[in-house]
């Protein structure tokens, strides 16, 4: 049971500590939806990745990663609204996903773990991928955290300015894509975009700068992995929802208290 801990603790504080500083660019940018997007398909990626007997994380990452490239063309083309595009996508990959394991009768799929997360099964290979995949993410951000911050404060002043908008705004997406495929196991499909935007909003209460707001949101996202694993130890629950009940609670706390940040940045 240690191990089984351990290593639950040691991959959530991996996805907490990235999905922070990521998802303060998701609030900022308002890409919920988009997050949820990419997350809908992650089963289908599952899916595919156990039909063709090939890695479960490297079938979901090709996957959001090929997603996001087929939403940034086609919001290019305009042929429709960009939120009726992403629930279209969303929940029409979600479908597909879900016939698509239906078919797989030889094959044994814990259909609840990949929708709602389970995290006690995270593996040593699991933390693998998440800690590759969270340093490639942190490191891109720290190298590209200037233009992606221009780009969100001001589109047309960061073009003014020399950035490359269409290739940055590329970046954030894909950098979104492989958060999202390497924290499936952590709370599932159907709740990962919650541990980014969670706790960047809490963040965005008690901080004064949007670095300070990455910082702090990394923290949030840790304390309420603790958190929720302590609460699926004691009281038997779900892992994967306790972490998100947990950051939930947080961020009434945060938004209870008197004092704060009120400003929107």
């Amino acid at each position: 049971m240690f191990d089984l801990l351990f290593r639950a603790l040691i991959g959530g504080l991996g996805v907490a500590a990235v999905a922070g500083p990521l998802g303060a660019f998701v609030v900022w940018r308002r890409m919920a939806y988009f997050g949820d997007t990419l997350a809908h398909s992650a089963l289908l990626g599952v899916a595919l990745g156990l039909l063709f007997d090939i890695n479960l994380n490297l079938a979901v990452i090709v996957l959001c990663v090929g997603l996001a490239l087929v939403l940034v063309t086609l919001q290019k083309k305009h042929i429709i609204a960009t939120d009726t595009l992403l629930g279209i996508l969303a929940h029409s990959s979600l479908s597909l996903g879900l016939v698509a394991v239906s078919f797989l009768d030889n094959i044994r799929i814990d259909l609840m773990a990949y929708l709602f997360g389970d995290l006690l099964a995270i593996s040593q290979q699991d933390l693998f991928w998440i800690y590759g995949g969270g340093f490639l993410v942190l490191a891109l951000l720290v190298v590209f955290w200037k233009p992606l911050l221009a780009m969100t404060v001001n589109e047309e002043l960061a073009k003014v300015e020399g950035y490359p908008v269409e290739a940055i705004r590329l970046l954030l997406m894909l950098l979104v894509a492989l958060v999202i495929a390497v924290a499936m196991k952590i709370v599932g499909v159907l709740l990962i975009t919650s541990l980014m935007i969670i706790p960047a909003a809490t963040a965005r209460k008690l901080s004064r700068s949007p670095i300070q707001m990455a910082s702090v949101a990394s923290l949030i996202g840790c304390l309420a992995v603790s958190s929720g694993l302590f609460v699926s130890y004691q009281w038997d629950t779900p892992a994967g929802p306790s972490v998100v009940v947990c950051a939930a609670v947080l961020f009434l706390l945060a938004y209870s208290l008197p004092f704060g940040n009120k400003r929107k940045h």
